[in-house]
């Protein structure tokens, strides 16, 4: 029993398969929790989609939000991803950071008022400090 229980424990969030070749789907990964959803289009400083940029957040639910769960989404050919199965009433809201090599962007999400978010962001390179004289 116990065995059986690890196992279930240590189950990866459920995604969905995206046929080999076909860079068009959406990544679609399921938290599994609420109704809730964040769809996303990543695109570069000129406006142009962003293949495989990485988007992460991690979530706390439950009593006392002692439940924990990181999700990773990449986008596809056009830029683009989902999150589903979001709760719909988090404690602090979900803050969601895309990233590729050195550009990144953040976003946050209260589903408390907007269940169904969408965004549209621009990756951008990080500012590189001036070395002090």
């Amino acid at each position: 029993m116990a065995v059986g229980l690890v196992a279930l424990l240590s189950l990866p969030v459920a995604a969905q398969t995206i046929a080999p070749g076909n860079s068009n789907s959406v990544a679609e990964i399921d938290a599994g929790i609420g109704a809730c959803t964040a769809d996303f289009t990543i695109n570069d400083q000129n406006g142009s989609p962003i293949y495989n940029a990485k988007i992460r957040v991690h979530l706390t639910y439950g009593w006392m939000n002692l439940h924990k769960l990181d999700m990773e989404a990449g986008t596809n050919s056009v830029g683009k991803a989902r999150f589903i199965g979001l709760p719909e009433h988090p404690k602090e809201g979900l803050f969601f950071t895309a990233s590729l090599d050195d550009r990144h962007v953040s976003a946050f999400d209260d589903p408390n008022k907007n269940c169904k978010a969408a965004f549209t962001l621009r990756l951008e390179r990080s500012p590189t400090e001036v070395p002090k004289k």
